[in-house]
Protein backbone atom coordinates (compact mmCIF):
# COMPACT_ATOMS: atom_id res chain seq x y z
CA UNK A 1 0.00 0.00 0.00
CA UNK A 2 2.83 2.42 0.87
CA UNK A 3 4.49 1.80 -2.49
CA UNK A 4 1.19 2.45 -4.36
CA UNK A 5 0.72 5.71 -2.47
CA UNK A 6 4.28 6.83 -3.25
CA UNK A 7 3.85 5.96 -6.92
CA UNK A 8 0.55 7.85 -7.09
CA UNK A 9 2.11 10.92 -5.46
CA UNK A 10 5.06 10.94 -7.86
CA UNK A 11 2.71 10.51 -10.83
CA UNK A 12 0.64 13.46 -9.65
CA UNK A 13 3.76 15.65 -9.58
CA UNK A 14 4.66 14.73 -13.15
CA UNK A 15 1.11 15.33 -14.42
CA UNK A 16 0.98 18.69 -12.69
CA UNK A 17 4.22 19.70 -14.38
CA UNK A 18 2.93 19.11 -17.90
CA UNK A 19 0.78 22.25 -17.66
CA UNK A 20 3.64 24.51 -16.64
CA UNK A 21 7.06 23.25 -17.74
CA UNK A 22 9.14 22.83 -14.60
CA UNK A 23 7.33 25.06 -12.15
CA UNK A 24 7.30 22.26 -9.61
CA UNK A 25 11.06 22.37 -9.32
CA UNK A 26 11.14 25.93 -8.09
CA UNK A 27 8.89 25.16 -5.13
CA UNK A 28 9.14 28.86 -4.36
CA UNK A 29 9.34 29.54 -0.67
CA UNK A 30 10.19 32.47 1.58
CA UNK A 31 13.88 33.30 1.23
CA UNK A 32 14.17 32.57 -2.50
CA UNK A 33 15.23 35.57 -4.55
CA UNK A 34 15.61 36.32 -8.24
CA UNK A 35 18.26 38.66 -9.58
CA UNK A 36 18.45 40.34 -12.97
CA UNK A 37 21.12 42.52 -14.55
CA UNK A 38 21.09 46.01 -13.09
CA UNK A 39 18.54 45.24 -10.39
CA UNK A 40 18.46 44.29 -6.75
CA UNK A 41 17.22 40.96 -5.53
CA UNK A 42 13.45 40.76 -5.37
CA UNK A 43 11.48 38.30 -3.24
CA UNK A 44 9.80 35.57 -5.24
CA UNK A 45 6.11 34.80 -4.73
CA UNK A 46 5.23 31.83 -2.61
CA UNK A 47 3.65 28.94 -4.50
CA UNK A 48 1.66 26.43 -2.54
CA UNK A 49 3.15 22.93 -2.78
CA UNK A 50 1.05 20.51 -4.76
CA UNK A 51 2.04 17.06 -3.66
CA UNK A 52 4.28 15.86 -0.85
CA UNK A 53 6.53 13.00 -1.92
CA UNK A 54 7.14 10.54 0.91
CA UNK A 55 10.80 9.84 1.63
CA UNK A 56 11.88 6.24 0.97
CA UNK A 57 13.76 4.17 3.54
CA UNK A 58 17.45 5.08 3.91
CA UNK A 59 19.49 3.34 1.18
CA UNK A 60 22.80 1.57 1.55
CA UNK A 61 25.60 4.16 1.87
CA UNK A 62 27.41 2.75 -1.18
CA UNK A 63 24.36 2.46 -3.44
CA UNK A 64 24.47 4.33 -6.75
CA UNK A 65 21.48 5.19 -8.92
CA UNK A 66 21.35 4.27 -12.59
CA UNK A 67 19.90 6.94 -14.90
CA UNK A 68 17.58 5.87 -17.74
CA UNK A 69 18.55 6.87 -21.29
CA UNK A 70 17.48 10.30 -22.49
CA UNK A 71 13.99 10.04 -24.06
CA UNK A 72 14.00 10.19 -27.86
CA UNK A 73 11.18 10.32 -30.36
CA UNK A 74 13.11 10.31 -33.62
CA UNK A 75 12.65 7.26 -35.82
CA UNK A 76 16.36 7.00 -36.53
CA UNK A 77 18.16 7.45 -33.24
CA UNK A 78 21.90 7.70 -33.94
CA UNK A 79 24.09 6.10 -31.28
CA UNK A 80 26.16 8.45 -29.10
CA UNK A 81 29.67 9.09 -30.30
CA UNK A 82 32.18 6.76 -28.69
CA UNK A 83 34.00 8.68 -26.01
CA UNK A 84 37.24 7.96 -24.18
CA UNK A 85 37.38 7.38 -20.47
CA UNK A 86 36.12 10.58 -18.95
CA UNK A 87 38.54 12.65 -16.94
CA UNK A 88 38.04 13.83 -14.34
CA UNK A 89 35.93 10.80 -13.37
CA UNK A 90 32.17 11.26 -13.57
CA UNK A 91 30.35 11.74 -10.28
CA UNK A 92 27.37 9.42 -10.56
CA UNK A 93 23.95 9.87 -8.97
CA UNK A 94 23.61 8.49 -5.45
CA UNK A 95 20.34 7.14 -4.03
CA UNK A 96 20.62 8.95 -0.69
CA UNK A 97 17.50 11.06 -0.20
CA UNK A 98 17.40 14.24 1.83
CA UNK A 99 14.84 14.84 4.56
CA UNK A 100 12.26 17.01 2.78
CA UNK A 101 10.74 18.14 6.09
CA UNK A 102 13.79 20.23 6.99
CA UNK A 103 13.58 24.00 6.43
CA UNK A 104 15.87 25.64 3.89
CA UNK A 105 18.51 26.95 6.32
CA UNK A 106 18.96 23.44 7.76
CA UNK A 107 19.31 21.97 4.28
CA UNK A 108 22.02 24.49 3.44
CA UNK A 109 23.85 23.86 6.71
CA UNK A 110 23.65 20.11 6.10
CA UNK A 111 25.01 20.52 2.55
CA UNK A 112 27.93 22.63 3.73
CA UNK A 113 28.77 20.27 6.56
CA UNK A 114 28.69 17.21 4.30
CA UNK A 115 30.12 18.61 1.08
CA UNK A 116 32.32 21.66 1.62
CA UNK A 117 35.40 19.50 2.12
CA UNK A 118 34.52 17.39 -0.93
CA UNK A 119 34.08 20.45 -3.15
CA UNK A 120 37.27 22.05 -1.88
CA UNK A 121 39.17 18.86 -2.70
CA UNK A 122 37.73 18.76 -6.24
CA UNK A 123 38.84 22.34 -6.86
CA UNK A 124 42.27 21.75 -5.33
CA UNK A 125 42.81 18.69 -7.53
CA UNK A 126 42.09 20.79 -10.63
CA UNK A 127 44.37 23.62 -9.50
CA UNK A 128 41.57 26.16 -9.02
CA UNK A 129 41.11 28.34 -5.94
CA UNK A 130 37.91 27.97 -3.93
CA UNK A 131 35.82 29.98 -4.10
CA UNK A 132 36.69 30.62 -7.75
CA UNK A 133 36.38 33.89 -9.67
CA UNK A 134 34.66 32.32 -12.72
CA UNK A 135 32.40 29.29 -13.12
CA UNK A 136 30.65 27.56 -16.01
CA UNK A 137 28.24 24.63 -16.03
CA UNK A 138 28.08 22.86 -19.43
CA UNK A 139 25.10 20.55 -19.89
CA UNK A 140 24.89 17.87 -22.59
CA UNK A 141 21.37 16.48 -22.75
CA UNK A 142 21.88 13.31 -24.74
CA UNK A 143 25.07 12.39 -22.89
CA UNK A 144 23.48 13.14 -19.48
CA UNK A 145 26.49 15.10 -18.38
CA UNK A 146 26.88 18.38 -16.48
CA UNK A 147 30.46 19.64 -16.48
CA UNK A 148 31.75 22.14 -13.95
CA UNK A 149 34.53 24.49 -15.13
CA UNK A 150 36.13 27.25 -13.09
CA UNK A 151 39.05 29.66 -12.87
CA UNK A 152 40.88 31.30 -10.00
CA UNK A 153 41.13 34.70 -11.71
CA UNK A 154 38.55 37.01 -13.27
CA UNK A 155 40.20 36.63 -16.66
CA UNK A 156 41.88 33.73 -18.40
CA UNK A 157 41.22 30.10 -19.15
CA UNK A 158 38.89 27.89 -17.12
CA UNK A 159 39.80 24.41 -15.91
CA UNK A 160 37.61 21.32 -15.86
CA UNK A 161 36.88 20.67 -12.18
CA UNK A 162 34.47 17.72 -12.38
CA UNK A 163 31.59 16.16 -14.32
CA UNK A 164 28.23 15.08 -12.94
CA UNK A 165 25.89 12.52 -14.42
CA UNK A 166 22.42 14.02 -14.86
CA UNK A 167 20.00 11.79 -13.00
CA UNK A 168 16.90 12.63 -15.05
CA UNK A 169 15.75 15.01 -17.80
CA UNK A 170 12.58 14.98 -19.89
CA UNK A 171 11.78 15.76 -23.51
CA UNK A 172 13.78 15.21 -26.66
CA UNK A 173 16.79 16.84 -28.25
CA UNK A 174 15.98 20.36 -29.38
CA UNK A 175 15.28 23.75 -27.78
CA UNK A 176 12.42 24.71 -25.52
CA UNK A 177 9.96 26.89 -27.43
CA UNK A 178 6.80 27.03 -25.32
CA UNK A 179 5.32 26.30 -21.91
CA UNK A 180 4.28 22.70 -21.40
CA UNK A 181 6.49 21.13 -24.10
CA UNK A 182 8.53 19.26 -21.42
CA UNK A 183 11.74 20.36 -23.13
CA UNK A 184 15.00 21.21 -21.39
CA UNK A 185 16.21 24.50 -22.93
CA UNK A 186 19.29 24.71 -25.12
CA UNK A 187 21.36 27.87 -25.22
CA UNK A 188 23.47 30.23 -23.14
CA UNK A 189 22.25 31.25 -19.69
CA UNK A 190 23.24 32.13 -16.12
CA UNK A 191 21.94 31.00 -12.73
CA UNK A 192 19.63 33.74 -11.47
CA UNK A 193 17.84 32.24 -8.46
CA UNK A 194 18.83 29.93 -5.60
CA UNK A 195 16.05 28.28 -3.59
CA UNK A 196 17.05 26.33 -0.45
CA UNK A 197 13.41 25.45 0.28
CA UNK A 198 12.54 23.76 -2.99
CA UNK A 199 10.21 20.76 -2.91
CA UNK A 200 13.08 19.07 -4.75
CA UNK A 201 15.62 19.65 -1.99
CA UNK A 202 17.84 22.46 -3.37
CA UNK A 203 17.36 24.26 -6.68
CA UNK A 204 19.16 26.80 -8.86
CA UNK A 205 17.22 28.53 -11.64
CA UNK A 206 18.49 28.79 -15.21
CA UNK A 207 17.70 32.18 -16.80
CA UNK A 208 15.29 30.80 -19.41
CA UNK A 209 13.77 32.49 -21.39
CA UNK A 210 16.73 34.52 -22.58
CA UNK A 211 16.65 37.06 -25.40
CA UNK A 212 17.04 34.39 -28.10
CA UNK A 213 14.25 32.28 -26.59
CA UNK A 214 11.90 35.27 -26.54
CA UNK A 215 12.51 35.88 -30.25
CA UNK A 216 12.35 32.27 -31.45
CA UNK A 217 9.78 30.83 -29.05
CA UNK A 218 6.03 31.19 -28.55
CA UNK A 219 6.00 34.68 -27.10
CA UNK A 220 2.54 34.29 -25.58
CA UNK A 221 3.50 31.25 -23.46
CA UNK A 222 7.23 30.72 -23.17
CA UNK A 223 7.11 29.11 -19.72
CA UNK A 224 9.90 29.42 -17.19
CA UNK A 225 11.21 28.24 -13.82
CA UNK A 226 13.74 25.88 -15.38
CA UNK A 227 15.90 24.49 -12.60
CA UNK A 228 18.90 22.40 -11.79
CA UNK A 229 17.61 20.62 -8.69
CA UNK A 230 17.64 17.44 -6.64
CA UNK A 231 15.26 14.52 -6.16
CA UNK A 232 16.04 12.88 -9.54
CA UNK A 233 12.60 13.58 -11.07
CA UNK A 234 11.51 16.43 -13.30
CA UNK A 235 9.71 17.77 -16.33
CA UNK A 236 11.80 20.30 -18.26
CA UNK A 237 14.63 20.64 -15.75
CA UNK A 238 18.00 18.99 -15.13
CA UNK A 239 17.52 16.77 -12.09
CA UNK A 240 20.41 15.55 -9.98
CA UNK A 241 20.42 13.20 -7.02
CA UNK A 242 20.18 14.96 -3.65
CA UNK A 243 23.80 14.29 -2.72
CA UNK A 244 25.10 15.72 -6.00
CA UNK A 245 22.88 18.79 -5.84
CA UNK A 246 24.41 19.47 -2.42
CA UNK A 247 27.85 19.63 -4.06
CA UNK A 248 26.60 21.88 -6.85
CA UNK A 249 24.88 24.13 -4.31
CA UNK A 250 28.06 24.51 -2.25
CA UNK A 251 30.13 25.25 -5.36
CA UNK A 252 27.79 27.70 -7.08
CA UNK A 253 26.70 29.65 -4.00
CA UNK A 254 30.35 30.22 -3.08
CA UNK A 255 30.75 32.24 -6.29
CA UNK A 256 27.36 33.92 -5.83
CA UNK A 257 28.30 34.99 -2.31
CA UNK A 258 31.54 36.46 -3.69
CA UNK A 259 29.52 38.58 -6.12
CA UNK A 260 29.99 36.46 -9.24
CA UNK A 261 27.63 34.81 -11.72
CA UNK A 262 27.56 31.17 -12.73
CA UNK A 263 27.21 30.72 -16.49
CA UNK A 264 25.22 27.78 -17.89
CA UNK A 265 25.60 26.47 -21.47
CA UNK A 266 23.19 23.69 -22.49
CA UNK A 267 23.66 21.67 -25.68
CA UNK A 268 21.73 18.79 -27.27
CA UNK A 269 24.84 16.59 -27.22
CA UNK A 270 28.61 16.68 -27.12
CA UNK A 271 28.77 15.43 -30.70
CA UNK A 272 26.67 18.06 -32.48
CA UNK A 273 28.33 17.19 -35.79
CA UNK A 274 27.04 13.64 -35.37
CA UNK A 275 23.49 14.91 -34.86
CA UNK A 276 23.72 17.14 -37.91
CA UNK A 277 25.07 14.32 -40.07
CA UNK A 278 22.69 11.61 -38.94
CA UNK A 279 19.50 12.99 -40.47
CA UNK A 280 17.58 11.35 -37.65
CA UNK A 281 16.95 14.38 -35.48
CA UNK A 282 15.12 17.59 -36.17
CA UNK A 283 14.79 19.41 -39.46
CA UNK A 284 16.43 22.43 -41.07
CA UNK A 285 15.25 24.72 -38.25
CA UNK A 286 16.80 22.54 -35.54
CA UNK A 287 19.96 22.01 -37.55
CA UNK A 288 20.50 25.72 -38.12
CA UNK A 289 19.98 26.36 -34.40
CA UNK A 290 22.41 23.59 -33.46
CA UNK A 291 25.08 24.95 -35.81
CA UNK A 292 24.71 28.27 -34.02
CA UNK A 293 25.09 26.57 -30.63
CA UNK A 294 28.13 24.71 -31.94
CA UNK A 295 29.80 28.03 -32.79
CA UNK A 296 29.70 28.96 -29.10
CA UNK A 297 30.63 25.46 -27.95
CA UNK A 298 33.64 25.31 -30.27
CA UNK A 299 34.79 28.77 -29.26
CA UNK A 300 34.92 27.79 -25.60
CA UNK A 301 36.68 24.51 -26.38
CA UNK A 302 39.35 26.34 -28.40
CA UNK A 303 40.06 29.06 -25.84
CA UNK A 304 38.69 27.71 -22.52
CA UNK A 305 37.45 31.25 -21.90
CA UNK A 306 33.87 32.42 -21.41
CA UNK A 307 32.55 34.03 -24.59
CA UNK A 308 30.64 37.27 -24.50
CA UNK A 309 27.24 36.27 -25.85
CA UNK A 310 24.93 38.59 -27.74
CA UNK A 311 21.72 37.96 -29.74
CA UNK A 312 20.89 39.46 -33.13
CA UNK A 313 17.36 40.59 -34.15
CA UNK A 314 16.66 37.15 -35.63
CA UNK A 315 17.43 35.35 -32.35
CA UNK A 316 20.85 34.08 -33.44
CA UNK A 317 23.65 33.98 -30.89
CA UNK A 318 26.78 36.05 -31.58
CA UNK A 319 30.05 35.39 -29.76
CA UNK A 320 32.85 37.84 -29.00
Amino acid sequence: MASRLALGAASAVLLACLAGACQHAAGQAPGATRTTAGSVAEPMPVLAPTVAIPAPPPPRPDAVATAPPFPATAAADPPPAAEPEEMPPVRRPAVWRADSSKPGPERVAEARAAKLGVVQALFAASGVAFPPAQMLLRGFKRDRRLELWAASGRAGALRHVTTYEICYASGDLGPKRREGDAQVPEGFYVLDLYNPSSRFHLSMQVSYPNESDRILGDRSRLGGEIMIHGNCVSIGCLAMSDERIQELWVATTALRDAGGKVHVHIFPARDIDGLLGSGGYGGPEHHDFWRNLKDGKDRFERTRTLPRVRVDPGGRYLFD
